[in-house]
């Protein structure tokens, strides 16, 4: 496994975070576990879940896992999706945040988090508000680092904003949607993020699987719902077309669809990870060898002009 410096933090993180998702969920808990410690034991240091993942169940299983580890991982939660109906059950006020950060800590195990994600914007609450209660928890020793997630590069600017006006501790993360298929961070939030050292963790470096090749056109919509909403959306004719290409360069590398697609993220400097899930014990050797694979300037160029659309 390598290693990389997390924007302008003292930490190093393994260039491949270990997402979890489907863990307790499509994936049994049994299998997650193992997935977990396999995981660790090839160097991987970053695992990344959220209070919402499999109703708390993904934050359970890291945390039965983690704890025999925890002075060597970099543990990365999340905050501001809903947990239930009604008032108060999602968002980032102040109350949302300390409460679930509570429930977070009891179900992980530890008493701090490495890195607390804002995971989506919440326009009901002042921003000011979020920003003082993670602040709280930096100053208190029970968060290391705060970060967001899903927020747009002009929202992480107003963050930054109102951290450096009030005198608080600034992100010190993001964690956008980046694959072949969805470039749009190219544009702005990468350029900024690299100005304003950030650290980049991307996720859905596969876009739900469909990247890896495996489904057709005739191809049903996976199982798991989260899925095959994402599926369903890209089943489209311009990217099957796309698909054929990269399938294609990817046979003439010598690689599979999936790590020619992971070794293009790998490739920019901007971005500090990508996040791979895995589903079986089996897959997270392929996924710790990535940082090793490389591809040349013409295949990365051959790539960016496949998909620039």
């Amino acid at each position: 496994m390598k290693y990389k410096r997390l924007g302008r933090s003292g930490i190093n993180v393994s260039q491949v975070c270990l997402g979890s998702n489907n863990f307790g969920g499509t994936v049994d808990r049994e299998n997650s576990e193992k997935i977990v410690k396999k995981a660790i034991d090839l160097g991987t240091n970053l695992i990344d879940t959220a209070n919402t993942y499999t109703d708390g169940k993904s934050e359970e299983i890291i945390g039965n896992v983690v704890r025999d580890y925890r002075d060597e991982i970099i543990l990365a939660t999340k905050v501001g999706f809903p947990v239930r109906e009604g008032p108060n059950g999602s968002g980032l006020s102040r109350k949302h945040i300390l409460t679930q950060f509570k429930r977070s800590l009891e179900r992980l195990k530890t008493d701090y988090v490495d890195i607390y994600y804002l995971h989506c914007p919440d326009p009901e609450t002042p921003l000011e508000e979020s920003l003082r209660t993670m602040n709280e928890l930096l100053r208190q020793g029970k968060v290391l680092y705060s970060a967001c997630s899903n927020f747009t590069v002009w929202q992480i600017a107003e963050v930054n904003r109102i951290c450096e006006v009030r005198g608080l501790d600034r992100l010190i993360a993001v964690q956008p949607q980046y694959n072949l298929m969805h470039r749009e961070i190219e544009r702005d939030l990468l350029p900024y993020c690299r100005e304003e050292q950030l650290g980049v963790l991307t996720y859905s470096p596969l876009m739900a699987g469909f990247l890896t090749g495996k489904y057709t056109r005739d191809s049903s919509a996976p199982a798991d719902s989260r899925r095959a909403r994402y599926f369903e959306m890209k089943k489209s004719e311009t990217n099957f077309a796309i698909l054929e290409q990269i399938k294609t360069l990817a046979k003439t590398c010598g690689l599979s669809p999936f790590q020619l697609a992971v070794a293009w993220i790998l490739r920019n400097p901007i971005v500090t990870a990508p996040i791979i899930g895995a589903s079986k014990p089996e897959h997270i050797d392929e996924i710790c060898r990535m940082p090793e694979i490389k591809i040349s300037d013409e295949t990365y160029e051959k790539l960016n002009e496949i998909t620039n659309r």
